[in-house]
């Protein structure tokens, strides 16, 4: 293409473009960086939207790791609770029967999802009430 399918102001500027030096071009990517937060492409030439503006918001990361902790239980149950605690976690009698006492406590930390669903469940179904962190 000619220079007349171009602007005067565009071809002036194209042209002391293509004219820099090496030094020239670096010192020119670090000003439009610093001052209007534009990033060449990986081509040098090209120009970038600032990529505040280009990129969606990150959404957070899901959450991979999870905490089942005993919310309260039925007095009436305490026994099956227990029993349900100490098959889950490991603990004697005295250990399990002071977590169930000390309701709200965690019963097991940073597990998969599916291992905290299973445990919430044995709670429930042995007279407690749990949730998932």
């Amino acid at each position: 293409m000619s220079d007349t399918a171009f602007a005067a102001d565009i071809v002036e500027l194209g042209d002391k473009i293509a004219a820099l030096t090496i030094v020239k071009a670096v010192e020119l990517k670090n000003y439009l960086k610093d001052k209007y937060q534009i990033e060449p492409a990986a081509g040098g030439v090209a120009m970038v939207a600032p990529a505040a503006a280009a990129a969606p918001a990150e959404k957070p990361p899901e959450q991979t790791e999870f905490t089942v902790i005993l919310d309260s239980y039925d007095a009436a149950k305490k026994i099956g609770v227990i029993k349900v605690i100490r098959e889950i976690t490991g603990l004697g009698l005295k250990e399990a029967k002071d977590l169930v006492e000390g309701a709200p406590k965690p019963v097991k930390e940073n597990i998969p999802k599916a291992d905290a669903e299973k445990i919430k469940k044995q709670l429930e179904e042995g007279g407690a009430k749990a949730v998932i962190k």
